[in-house]
């Protein structure tokens, strides 16, 4: 008996050791085919773009793909908000509302008498600017203290405010509203819409395929013949979205100061909105201007990606883009570059949110070598299985969220740690949690089995993006106009090259205290804790969105999707304005938690 006991207590053991390491040797095999599986997968998915330059300088991208009958199609100008200056803050997003207002043909039933409305429009407010400036005297002077307010404009001022309105009353009655989106979703289009930022604006729209012919003439006919109409009435619509998206948020107004002091030189460190003294002044010549200089054929790139024949296409465009004459003067380069910072910046405030902390350092632009290895980074710290939600989240509970994100603009870079405080922990708490994994990585070595896994999550997230024509033209977009747009297919064989000593070399490089600037949050004194904590400092508004948004949520039970969703998410924070920020952390916390629940 004694004898069968240890006979088989020892080939138990001997179970255990064989079984121990079975499962190393499948552990390892694993390993190495996801290693080498990740390798070629990033060899393999290259995306087949055709790049044409047309007879006046435009270039054509396009990426013939027949798995629907729809095309894809935009375009890029080369400019954003860092192409202003001082005094025209916010033109480069005013474009973007004023590209849909049309051409001579659509957008007015009477093309003459819209365009002499528009001349005398811009009489009366040449004789406004005029009062303007002695009402900005007056306000430097300390005789009134506000430009807005209605009883500090002058007589004057008020005779042609009137003046104004009625030639607004007179020119609505030749407008047709909308006519340019009306006539792309008669033909079946979809999706049309624009976006600005720091570096580029984009615009685009689906189409059927046997529409591939109307897209090149209504995109080339507002780049040939716009009509800025409505011009002040658009610019007013802009200041106020100014308003609700940045002055009206808990952080917007903060987010504003955070990048102001962040970037002590670069035009980067004014909203791509604008500041909100210089929206109101934009004059349309200006905007004449500003049009003649960054959308002449030579800094706009056309993308295609869908069902066509490529030179077929290449005929369309050059037939109808080709008409375009080319700029007489290329744009000038960025050329101030932000300078070195020296010391460590705080800035602490009081907000109707929850208490947190947001650290930014400065990194290099896009298509630096060390681009892609702090990409790595901050995939290793971010996300349901990053380390600032192990260690902040799950481990000590100092924080109900955290994210680290790298954006890696066209002229420089920022990287971004932040988490809120799970209360009563503090934003000072966090910080020194955050820290702590910051030191980590600058100490210890990745490991392998970490690293292999964040690059498997680049590759697996270049596929889905491609997926579609649509995510396929915006990306194309993104890396066009923030630089180059190979970068499409080097970048995942890049970040695939990445070592831990790389990870490590630019932590130590780039995360350092005299590099950073800080930002912490508590919550204002009176501000009112929702049932929900997460929701505290949003609107009435932005709270229905989240609890509606957290209903579905709950009632979904594939974790697969959950985790995609919230991958997805993580990967377009950084590109997110202040107010999207906010909203999409709440959101991803609200899945994390899901996620979390599934997994029990």
């Amino acid at each position: 008996m004694v004898r069968s006991l240890l006979y088989r207590r020892t080939l138990t053991v001997k179970t255990k050791r064989k079984t121990r390491r079975l499962r190393q040797s499948i552990g390892q095999v694993i390993g190495l085919a996801i290693a080498l599986a990740g390798v070629a997968f990033g060899q393999a998915q290259q995306v087949p773009v055709e790049e044409r330059t047309l007879s006046n300088g435009m270039k054509l991208l396009m990426v013939e793909r027949h798995h629907s009958p729809a095309v894809a199609g935009g375009w890029v100008a080369r400019v954003g908000s860092v192409n202003e200056r001082p005094g025209i803050t916010g033109i480069a997003h005013l474009f973007e509302h004023m590209m849909f207002k049309g051409t001579p043909s659509i957008g007015t039933s009477d093309a003459k008498r819209d365009a002499e409305i528009i001349e005398q429009q811009e009489e009366v407010r040449d004789a406004m600017r005029r009062e303007e400036a002695k009402m900005r005297l007056a306000l430097r002077r300390g005789e009134i203290d506000d430009l807005a307010k209605p009883e500090n404009k002058t007589e004057r001022y008020r005779e042609l405010e009137a003046q104004f309105n009625e030639l607004i009353a007179a020119q609505r009655k030749v407008l047709v509203k909308n006519e340019f989106d009306r006539i792309y979703t008669t033909a079946g289009a979809s999706g049309m819409n624009a976006f600005t930022s720091n570096d580029m604006t984009g615009y685009f729209i689906t189409v059927p395929a046997n529409k591939l012919e109307l897209w090149t003439w209504m995109e080339s006919e507002r780049l040939l013949r716009p009509v800025f109409r409505e011009f002040y009435a658009e610019r007013d619509v802009v200041f106020e979205e100014r308003r609700m998206r940045t002055e009206s948020t808990p952080l917007g107004k903060f987010q504003e100061s955070l990048e102001a002091l962040f970037w002590e030189s670069h035009p980067y460190g004014w909203p791509v909105i604008g500041w909100p003294s210089d929206i109101p002044a934009i004059t349309k010549a200006q905007a004449d201007e500003f049009y003649a200089l960054h959308y002449a054929p030579q800094n706009i790139t056309l993308i295609l990606v869908g069902d066509f024949e490529t030179e077929q296409a290449l005929g369309l465009c050059e037939r109808y883009f080709g008409r375009i004459p080319r700029g007489n003067t290329n744009p000038p380069e960025v050329v101030t570059l932000e300078v070195a910072q020296k010391v460590e910046k705080r800035m602490n405030a009081q907000a109707e949110a929850n208490p947190q902390v947001d650290i930014l350092w400065h990194t290099p632009a896009a298509g630096h070598p060390d681009a892609h290895a702090l990409d790595v980074l901050a995939a290793v710290l971010s996300g349901r299985s990053g380390r600032l939600h192990k260690a902040l989240v799950l481990g000590s509970e100092v924080a109900t969220s955290a994210f680290a994100h790298q954006l890696a603009r066209k002229y420089a870079g920022m990287f971004n740690i932040g988490g809120e405080a799970k209360e009563p922990k503090t934003p000072g708490d966090v910080e020194a949690a955050i820290y702590a994994e910051v030191d980590r990585l600058k100490n210890e070595l990745v490991s392998e089995r970490e690293l292999q896994k964040v690059k498997n999550n680049f590759a697996a997230m270049a596929v889905r993006r491609a997926s579609s024509n649509f995510h396929l033209l915006v990306q194309l977009i993104r890396y066009e106009g923030g630089g180059d747009w190979r970068a499409i297919n080097t970048e995942i064989p890049s970040i695939l090259e990445v070592t831990a000593e790389d990870i490590r070399r630019v932590a130590q490089k780039y995360l350092v205290k005299e590099n950073r600037t800080v930002a912490t949050y508590t919550r204002k004194p009176g501000t009112k804790v929702p049932d929900d904590p997460a929701l505290a400092g949003l609107s009435a508004e932005q709270q229905a969105i989240v609890r509606r948004i957290s209903s579905q949520i709950k009632s979904d039970t594939n974790r697969e999707r959950l985790e995609k969703q919230l991958e997805g998410m993580e990967s377009q924070l950084g590109q997110a304005d202040g107010k999207q920020q906010g909203l999409m952390k709440i959101i991803m916390v609200k899945i994390a938690e899901r996620i979390a629940e599934l997994s029990k």
